[in-house]
């Protein structure tokens, strides 16, 4: 019930224009960007499936949706024999890749230098 509150929150105030919605602390007191820099106006964007503002504001936000959706649907899915779906995630050295993904995301993202400034959110 929470979650669907929070969902319509995000639906019908933009993240951009209101003060309701908390600032990032690491952005505050570094300037800079995080990986998750620009979620809340992605949210915000999928909500009203705007996929390029999704993308404007936080391109691992996409990757992320959809690796989190994957893991519902694997873990929640009433199924007669599990073993019938793919698991084409789950494997031993997948934490290292996100782990390397994401810490590249993060530093990319902080580069003032084109293209390397798309990936900053708008």
């Amino acid at each position: 019930m929470v979650f669907l509150g929070i969902l319509l929150l995000y639906f019908f105030y933009n993240p951009s224009n209101s003060y309701y919605f908390p600032q990032c602390p690491f952005l505050t007191a570094t300037g800079y960007y995080c990986t998750g820099c620009g979620s809340q106006r992605a949210l915000h964007d999928l909500l009203h499936l705007d996929i390029m503002g999704v993308a404007k504001h936080n391109l691992l936000f996409i990757p992320a949706f959809l690796l989190i959706a994957y893991h519902w649907v694997r873990s929640y899915t009433p199924l007669k024999n599990k073993k019938s779906f793919p698991d084409i995630i789950y494997h031993p050295k997948t934490p290292i890749v996100l782990f390397i993904l994401i810490s590249l995301f993060t530093i990319l993202r902080n580069i003032h230098f084109y293209p390397f400034t798309l990936l900053a959110p708008e």
